[in-house]
């Protein structure tokens, strides 16, 4: 979709100069790859590099960036916040398709599940008994959904999703392909040489504004439930044990695993492949850096990294050392063998 810089800047709360209103704009595109009639951003110094050799025609940026070179042609679109300017740029250059809503005569329903309006439901897809879904809701193929579960309004399932019994699931959700929602925990008792299962009879409860990756598995409360507050997003392939707290506006991304009973404060950040053990408490905003593997209680507001996880700074002194050991053994090697000549000189001996 086409418009002009005019147009544009109107949309995305941005100043150009007077004389460049008409210039039309295709298409948004990063700042290395952009050509003429394609709009970029500029949200930090440290890519001022490629600015110089940009081919976009305009680029959102901030007054007080410090822009000292850049190609004639460029026009400049002045905003207070650049990455939302441009995340406004992208939807309004990139509408979405508006696909036509129905319900699949290849879907299976249930007599007594309650659809609201305007919903798509896609082939193949399954929805058991007592459950309802919200008005605008999108469902689409081969989506499974369980007995006695409630979807918001305006949600989005996506295919090869499955949703056990008894999950409630808010406003303005979407869940990607492949996810898994409320399937039992992992909890057995070890007793005459065998595991006996933990029967879970608890749900899974998500918040409105929730996004959930593909391939990720939320796992049902043992007797309670395990709750995702809202506008929290997790990424792809993660793994929430049972009965987890995870609050507000919390991300976890890619190949995490948290193990049961966590509580995981909100604004909280675990970055990728992170690990977090059984009945751990994250403080609010904490930060769990990648690959760390966290055993004990977080405080708010910490930055944490390595495994076991402590603060990051420690963390990193520690790395630093270690890098320093073989110089430091070839010095004791050295030493050792200098202590060992005076010692003879002398007529001294050597210890063992």
């Amino acid at each position: 979709m086409a418009l002009t810089l005019k147009q544009l800047a109107q949309q995305c709360d941005a100043e150009i100069p007077a004389n460049q209103s008409s210039v039309k704009i295709n298409a948004a595109a990063d700042i290395m790859t952009a050509t003429s009639n394609q709009v970029t951003v500029l949200s930090s110094p440290k890519y001022l590099k490629y600015l110089t050799n940009t081919q976009a025609s305009a680029c959102f940026v901030n007054r007080d960036i410090g822009i000292k070179e850049a190609p004639e042609k460029l026009i400049f679109l002045y905003c207070k916040d650049p990455e939302i300017s441009f995340l406004n740029a992208i939807h309004a250059l990139h509408p979405k398709i508006e696909y036509s809503r129905s319900i699949s005569k290849q879907s299976l329903i249930a007599e007594n599940v309650t659809l609201g309006k305007n919903i798509n439901i896609g082939a193949f897809s399954t929805i058991e008994q007592n459950s309802t879904i919200g008005d605008d809701t999108e469902i689409y193929a081969s989506v499974n959904i369980g007995r006695n579960v409630c979807i918001g309004k305006n949600c989005k399932l996506y295919p090869n999703v499955v949703i056990y019994d008894d999950t409630v699931i808010g406003n303005n959700v979407t869940i990607h392909s492949g996810a898994i929602i409320a399937a039992d925990g992992f909890g057995y008792k070890y007793r005459n040489n065998e595991h006996v299962k933990v029967p879970h009879v608890g749900n899974v409860v998500i918040a409105d504004n929730v996004e959930i990756g593909a391939n990720t598995c939320i796992d049902r409360g043992a007797l309670g439930s395990t709750t995702i507050g809202a506008g929290s997003k997790i990424d792809n392939l993660v793994q929430l044990g049972h009965n987890n707290t995870v609050g507000r506006n919390v991300i976890i991304c890619g190949q995490s695993g948290i193990s049961g009973s966590c509580t995981i404060g909100d604004g909280a950040v675990l970055a990728g492949s992170s690990g977090v053990a059984d009945h751990v408490t994250i403080g609010q905003q904490a930060v769990i850096m990648a690959r760390s593997g966290v055993g004990s209680d977080i405080e708010a507001g910490s930055q944490v990294f390595g495994f076991p996880a402590k603060d990051k700074k420690v963390a990193w002194r520690e790395l630093a050392s270690l890098s320093k050991l073989p110089q430091l053994f070839k010095k004791f090697k050295g030493l050792e063998s200098r202590i060992s000549e005076l010692e003879k000189s002398e007529g001294l001996k050597t210890k063992d």
